[in-house]
């Protein structure tokens, strides 16, 4: 198996347990660099900075084999540096995440972690998002921290390894195309395997409620979102998948 130049970016900071455990997992396939926000920039969506400069600072983790750099911007800021001025060559594959937290039905529209995947297959690269159900404290663990961390290898394996793309009933990884990836939270002997080709579900797409939390001086209103759990999804869906126990595996697409 040739060896291959992987940049991993993601939205939740490159202090996140996520990006971490997917660079360890990805060095089996070749050669890490991680570039990723210096905090938090979750449901960043596609947003690109243009009106300051960007901060870049190498970090170590501790991790021989992997290159480590923190940016002050947004993911797809971190994607377009990393690929393009940090990086000696350009990737050959772009990952996005762990995201703390499905990006799986209408939430794939306001993912940082997404759209720093859509901006580099937009750019010709395969790329690969990943996803697993939220933890208010990742160090506390979790269900689906262990679930991830089982199937994992496998899915990689399945997505990069010899012969991944012959198998007809799998979603294939090519440039230009984003393959979305969602580990169910479930308990580990819960979780039933992977389903291919899961299409996004567009139910219910705004159902999140905002909640009016304090006035203010000058006849303003603070508010506050409450996220709302759905409760139902079409089957052969991505929701669909995870609500069931399920690893959920197909491609979201690009505007173009």
């Amino acid at each position: 198996m040739d060896k291959k130049k992987i940049l991993i970016v993601n939205d939740d900071g490159v202090a996140s347990d996520g990006i971490r455990r997917l660079a360890n997992a990805a060095m089996k396939y070749g050669e890490v660099w991680v570039v990723a926000p210096d905090g938090e920039r979750s449901a960043s969506s596609h947003s690109l900075t243009v009106n300051k400069p960007l901060d870049v600072f190498p970090v170590d983790w501790g991790i021989e084999g992997i290159h480590v750099y923190s940016c002050s911007g947004m993911p797809t800021d971190c994607f377009r540096l990393g690929s393009k001025y940090i990086m000696p060559e350009p990737p050959d594959i772009v990952f996005s995440g762990i995201n703390n937290g499905y990006n799986a039905g209408p939430d794939n529209q306001y993912s940082g972690t997404v759209g720093a995947a859509l901006d580099a297959a937009s750019c010709g690269y395969a790329t690969i998002a990943f996803s697993e159900g939220f933890l208010i404290d990742p160090k506390q663990g979790g269900f689906n921290r262990i679930v991830t961390d089982k199937y994992l290898p496998q899915v990689l394996e399945e997505l990069l390894g010899e012969g991944a793309a012959e198998d007809p009933a799998k979603t294939h990884v090519e440039p230009g195309v984003v393959v979305n990836v969602n580990f169910p939270d479930c308990r580990v002997e819960e979780c039933k395997g992977i389903k291919w080709n899961c299409g996004v579900y567009m139910g219910d797409t705004f159902v999140d409620r905002y909640e009016a939390v304090k006035e203010l001086p000058g006849g303003g209103t603070r508010y506050e979102i409450r996220w709302v759990e759905r409760s139902h999804a079409d089957e052969g869906t991505d929701m669909h998948a995870l609500m069931n126990g399920y690893i959920s595996i197909g491609v979201v697409n690009n505007i173009s």
